[in-house]
């Protein structure tokens, strides 16, 4: 069941999720089934891939506010199995193609 605060992400995605869900959503990125704004642990992740054990957040400007938190959040992942991947709002929207060969890299291990 879905926690109402990832029912909350879901419905209000930033422009840069939209655009990196457009191209995970469907197993569109070598067959990996990726799911949006999902509950883990204490955490709602923006993209998690469960086979792949990969957590891809699309961080924007609040972050650079925020980042013992997410370093702490990042070690918690870490510390159980997943691989993190973090790239900014503006790298999305900017250069797509490469966060997007960035994610392939780390499915292909």
């Amino acid at each position: 069941m879905a926690s109402p605060v990832a029912r909350r992400l879901r419905k209000t995605p930033t422009d840069a999720e939209k655009r990196l869900w457009a191209h995970l959503r469907d197993k569109q990125l070598e067959g990996f089934r990726f799911r949006r704004q999902q509950p883990n642990g204490p955490y709602v992740v923006d993209f998690f891939c469960a086979l792949g054990k990969l957590v891809v957040e699309i961080d924007g400007g609040q972050h650079t506010e925020h980042v013992a938190r997410d370093d702490a959040r990042t070690r918690w992942l870490e510390s159980r199995g997943y691989r993190v991947v973090r790239s900014w709002n503006n790298e999305v929207l900017g250069n797509t193609d490469s966060v997007l060969e960035r994610i392939r890299e780390l499915l292909r291990r």
